[in-house]
């Protein structure tokens, strides 16, 4: 599975204006309710609070994964969101957080929820230069471009 053919141009939020866990999830989730994608953003930013109280979903080099399940969803919600300002994540690695990809999916179809979450863990820990490349791209285009070029790198 390719993240760059999950995560569409009109996807990506390329400054986040938050700078703690609530809220940038605030702002992912409307964010997603501007775009139409989502119809209860309040369950939504609900359910992806209580997956926070599990465990923090930043999972260190400067990423956080927040993700749920959520009824009424038809095809996975995966968004990517960036911040240059340092985000208290409660990342494991105690580091702060800059890049989140967001996803929401169908609790009907569990496997494809994992297929994406693991595309995207597996695109953050053997790409060691991620953070650094998708904080110094100067447009949504060319961080989509990082992602890109990145996976090519580790799938060929």
């Amino acid at each position: 599975m390719k993240l760059y053919n999950l995560l569409m141009q009109d996807m990506v939020i390329a400054e986040l204006e938050s700078q703690d866990r609530e809220g940038v999830l605030k702002e992912m989730v409307i964010f997603l309710k501007q775009k139409n994608k989502i119809a209860k953003d309040k369950e939504l930013f609900e359910k992806l609070l209580q997956r926070e109280k599990l465990g923090s979903t930043a999972i260190g080099e400067g990423v956080a994964i927040p993700h749920c399940k959520m009824k009424g969803i038809k095809t996975p919600v995966v968004m990517l969101a960036v911040s240059k300002k340092n985000v208290d994540y409660q990342s494991l690695d105690g580091k702060p957080t800059y890049i989140f990809f967001l996803v929401v999916s169908s609790p009907d179809n569990p496997s494809l929820n994992l297929q994406i979450l693991a595309a995207i863990a597996h695109l953050v820990r053997k790409s060691s230069s991620l953070e650094k490349k998708i904080l110094r791209a100067e447009s949504i285009s060319s961080i989509l471009d990082v992602i890109r070029k990145e996976e090519e790198k580790l799938n060929g």
